[in-house]
């Protein structure tokens, strides 16, 4: 049996981040997931960025430093409710400042206030992103089936706790696992609540099952498995990526090489 359940390492379970807006609180929220070696992805209103709750330009680069910096529109237009013309600026214009800041192609975005159609998702195709956060939420662990509407397992007001504890004992059942949590940093201020983000992620620090990554790894890392070519028989299996690469053959651990061909 083949299965692609497994992360890097061989791991069968993921956890990443996901955080709007770039202001200012953002410092004490990089600071606890660094403290952890909790890892996720920041998206960021370049437009907005010289206002003084904003993380100043400056800093993008080195603050969010093993992380992610991902689009989030220009000025956090509703994409649904504007011209096809000015979603192509707002987005646009987002990846080409916050390229120059940090020095990186910028691939993957949120949906302002959550507001998308199939009129922007198709835009958002044509403009290089390749995966896009909703603001619905599954409350599960399961891997997204479209990353241009990737629903997270939680807002982080919401169960965190109590998933986490859930994720941590959730068995394999032959399939990855994968825990996605998102918000707004300024929010831990606003509710007072700093102490459930801390919690959660000592609780969820320094595991060997699970995967810490970004939102961009994540999603690279899926649609590199999908790049695997097997022979008819499937006794053979080609990696054409340039990453190394996990599976299952009844239930062990598999590494598939990058550019490598192999025997199964």
């Amino acid at each position: 049996m083949i299965n692609f359940d497994r992360f890097p390492g061989g791991t069968r379970k993921a956890l990443t981040m996901s955080y709007d807006d770039g202001k200012t609180p953002d410092r004490r929220l990089v600071e606890i997931f660094n403290r952890y070696g909790i890892r996720g992805t920041f998206h960021i209103n370049f437009g907005l960025l010289p206002r003084p709750e904003r993380i100043d330009p400056s800093e993008v680069k080195t603050l969010y430093e093993g992380h992610e910096v991902s689009a989030h529109g220009l000025t956090h237009q509703s994409l649904s409710i504007t011209p096809s013309e000015n979603i192509i600026n707002e987005v646009m214009e987002d990846r080409k400042g916050l390229e120059k800041l940090v020095g990186y192609p910028v691939r993957g975005m949120s949906y302002p206030n959550g507001l998308y159609d199939d009129r922007v998702v198709n835009i958002l195709k044509s403009c290089g992103i390749e995966y896009c956060r909703v603001v619905e939420t599954t409350g599960d662990f399961s891997i997204p089936q479209d990353l241009l509407r990737w629903k997270g397992t939680c807002h982080h007001n919401n169960r965190l706790l109590e998933l986490a504890d859930a994720f941590l004992a959730q068995p394999y059942k032959n399939r990855p696992h994968l825990m996605y949590v998102w918000g707004h940093s300024y929010e831990f201020d606003r509710d007072k609540n700093w102490n459930i983000i801390e919690e959660f992620c000592k609780k969820m620090s320094g595991k060997e099952d699970i995967w810490y990554c970004t939102n961009i790894e994540f999603a690279d890392y899926m649609n590199a498995l999908k790049s695997l070519r097997f022979s008819a028989d499937c006794s053979m299996v080609k990696n054409p990526t340039a990453s190394d690469l996990w599976i299952s053959i009844n239930e062990e651990p598999i590494m598939i090489p990058a550019g490598a061909t192999i025997e199964l």
